[in-house]
């Protein structure tokens, strides 16, 4: 997973409350178990008609939104089921950032582990991001300075330390074990292959 500090460029707006995981990512597509090319399904119900064609009043299918970076939704984003899909969908289409008045508790956990900030505003700021986007300005976030670019305006936003860790050093559960307790782990394995050498194919007889 590539981490990122800085991420800038355009923001689709979806002023719509109460997006569930099953309009992000439809359950008929759940059996599509690789990452890659999940962009595609993205709100498919509502990028595409039955025979497969754009609806060009979708937002995802106009420019600039079609290359969109940032999303900025209404209240409580990503509820419903705990599909991590959902988010692998969003960033493999390009969104790595959500902007939104709340989180589905899960969703918002399983975009920290893949690259994706679910970032919530207050009611004023989400206003002015969500005009901003509807206007078809481009956003800006600094991980490391903690801010938003909007408009000519900085805004204060807050990302936790393990979030903001996870984001830019592109870590997800186990990359994070693999970076704080690799140590531990192989002192571990040492001594278990000194107690037990016959649980090892290598072992010499």
């Amino acid at each position: 997973m590539n981490g990122w500090t800085r991420l800038a460029g355009p923001a689709a707006p979806l002023p719509a409350d109460d997006v569930d995981t099953d309009v992000i990512f439809p359950a008929r597509y759940l059996l599509l178990l690789e990452k890659q090319g999940l962009g595609r399904f993205l709100f498919h119900g509502h990028r595409f008609a039955p025979d497969g064609s754009a609806k060009p009043d979708f937002v995802l299918n106009r420019p600039p939104y079609d290359a969109a970076r940032f999303l900025v939704a209404g209240a409580n984003f990503g509820s419903g089921s705990s599909r991590e899909q959902a988010v692998w969908a969003l960033a493999d289409f390009g969104i790595r950032c959500v902007i939104a008045r709340s989180f589905g508790e899960i969703f918002a956990a399983n975009c920290a582990k893949n690259g994706v900030l679910a970032l919530p505003l207050a009611e004023a700021d989400h206003a002015r991001v969500m005009a901003a986007a509807q206007a078809g300005d481009a956003l800006a976030v600094d991980l490391a300075s903690q801010t938003l670019m909007c408009r000519d305006a900085s805004l204060p936003i807050v990302v936790t330390p393990r979030v903001r860790r996870a984001l830019i050093e592109g870590l997800d559960e186990i990359g994070t074990t693999e970076a704080d307790d690799m140590a531990d782990i192989e002192r571990f394995e040492a001594a278990r292959r000194s107690r037990c050498p016959w649980l090892f194919a290598d072992a010499q007889p």
